[in-house]
């Protein structure tokens, strides 16, 4: 099988274009009707079998080979996220308060240019490949829903690849870890329920913030104090809304936040001693605590046998000293829920370029990536693909 990487630099700027297109039209988790639209005629036009409507705004194709053989699945996620983009570009968005600030544009339009070049080998292929666009990958449970709509079903995937353009690695790099790369996520709502009342007569009320200001503190011992030191956790309270006069002692409370965790065991730990905090913590003080929780995505857990092949392609293609393995990180991807069922290989593709300014994090308003990238990404998820379905 040819090397794909002059085939994807020669792609590159059709990337770019696609890339940018999407980038001016950013759209939030399930409501990405003008992205699938792209991608649903774009797949059609290079002759797959394409489903649209999958998990709401999800499209698959499928690419079937001259041969039977394993099915090797795709994923790329779609979403934008509710941000104000502060870059000055011919790309920016032009959705008011809305942007592509992590990356999925990107990714969209390296799935778009994988597709592409492997129609042109389908002679080759000795099976199928499935390119899943999945919708609402940010917090939303976009992989959830593509996955209750059958996603994972006729034909049922044997090996699952993503990638993520990461900007706090330089262009031209690759992170291929085997095992747990990224964190699980949950998110809970907190409801402090006490008895309110004048401001000048405490002695009659029950307060909700003096019991919430008690509880933020109490929440951070969990950690510190109930999570064993050689695991990790994280957690926050984002949120914290009460009241609504300086002379009147609020009634209600509720805290907002979430927690990254990597084995189920301290994930477990963290919700009992939340749930423990909470309510017990509201009762010495009179009140009530109730908690809810909301699930945001498990561990992100790479295959052994999957991240070997990941890594074998990439320091083909990008240089055995350009390619290596990471402590897991915090961050959270519902990919997750594809590799929960699929083996498979989640892995991160460099896009920054200090010399350009191209260095922001993340959920920045001022993210950008190096677009260079988008060729390497497609030439790696080509070289991977085509070398299984030989």
């Amino acid at each position: 099988m040819a090397d794909f990487l002059p085939e994807s630099q020669a792609l590159l700027p059709r990337l770019i274009g696609w890339r940018r297109d999407l980038h001016r039209h950013p759209e939030l988790g399930f409501q990405e009707v003008r992205t699938s639209g792209i991608v649903a005629r774009a797949l059609h036009e290079l002759g797959l079998e394409v489903i649209s409507g999958v998990g709401r705004t999800g499209v698959v194709g499928i690419l079937e080979g001259s041969r039977p053989g394993p099915t090797v699945m795709l994923r790329f996620d779609m979403d934008a996220l509710p941000i104000t983009e502060a870059n000055q570009t011919n790309y920016a968005s032009e959705v008011p308060g809305v942007m592509h600030a992590c990356g999925h544009d990107g990714h969209t339009a390296i799935g778009l240019g994988v597709a592409t070049l492997l129609v042109q080998r389908r002679q080759e292929l000795a099976g199928r490949v499935k390119f899943v666009f999945q919708p609402a990958e940010e917090g939303l449970g976009g992989a959830l829903a593509m996955i209750h709509d059958g996603v994972l079903e006729s034909p049922k995937p044997d090996i699952a690849f993503g990638l993520h353009l990461w900007n706090t690695l330089p262009i031209g790099r690759a992170i291929v870890q085997p095992g747990t790369l990224m964190a699980a996520s949950d998110k809970f709502l907190l409801r402090i329920r006490g008895r309110g009342g004048h401001g000048a007569l405490p002695h009659e009320t029950v307060d909700a913030v003096v019991i919430g200001a008690q509880l933020v503190n109490a929440l951070q011992t969990i950690v510190s104090r109930n999570v064993d030191p050689t695991q990790t956790a994280v957690l926050t309270v984002g949120r914290f809304q009460a009241g609504q006069a300086y002379n009147v002692i609020a009634e209600e409370a509720e805290l907002v936040g979430g927690f990254r965790s990597f084995h189920p065991a301290v994930r477990q730990t963290i919700i009992e001693r939340v749930e423990a905090l909470t309510k017990g913590l509201a009762a010495a003080f009179g009140a009530t605590g109730e908690v809810e929780w909301f699930p945001i995505a498990p561990a992100v857990v790479n295959d052994a046998e999957a991240a070997a092949h990941i890594e074998a392609v990439a320091r083909d293609i990008l240089g055995a000293e350009n390619v290596s393995g990471t402590a897991p990180i915090m961050v959270s991807e519902d990919m997750a829920e594809f590799l929960n069922r699929v083996p498979g290989c989640f892995f991160f593709i460099g896009s920054m370029n200090e010399e350009r300014g191209l260095k922001h994090p993340h959920h920045n308003p001022r993210f950008d990536f190096d677009e260079n990238a988008l060729a390497l990404g497609v030439a790696i998820l080509c070289e991977a693909t085509a070398r299984l379905l030989r």
